[in-house]
């Protein structure tokens, strides 16, 4: 469904029916809850780079990216959810709602980067 445009700023997330895709790099314990741009990963994938304060113990850090998530694309928790990767550092997050009212703050994200 891409017609160009900010999804293809960054590999960091894709535009699927019913919302977006987001592909995150979480370090939990990061002193701080942030979302920092966009990292290519050593076997070229590219994710977003978030931190949350959160330990990783019964599930506190993903409860802390879905907040992060969600207030960075001013959306209710309730519509981020993780897809895979729920005990490792790579995770995919999805976002339901309409593509179009995220991909602003996305773009924001990850500046073009050549």
């Amino acid at each position: 469904m891409g017609e160009g445009g900010a999804e293809k700023a960054s590999s960091a997330w894709a535009i699927e029916s019913g919302g977006v895709a987001l592909y995150v790099r979480l370090t939990p314990k990061g002193g701080r809850d942030a979302i920092e741009g966009v990292e290519t990963l050593a076997d070229g994938r590219s994710v977003l780079k978030a931190r949350v304060r959160a330990a990783p113990e019964d599930g506190r850090a993903n409860a802390a990216l879905i907040a992060l998530i969600a207030a960075t694309l001013r959306t209710p928790k309730s519509a981020v959810s993780i897809r895979a990767g729920a005990t490792g550092r790579v995770k995919t997050v999805f976002v339901a709602g309409a593509p179009a009212l995220f991909l602003d703050a996305l773009a924001k994200l990850a500046p073009t980067n050549g």
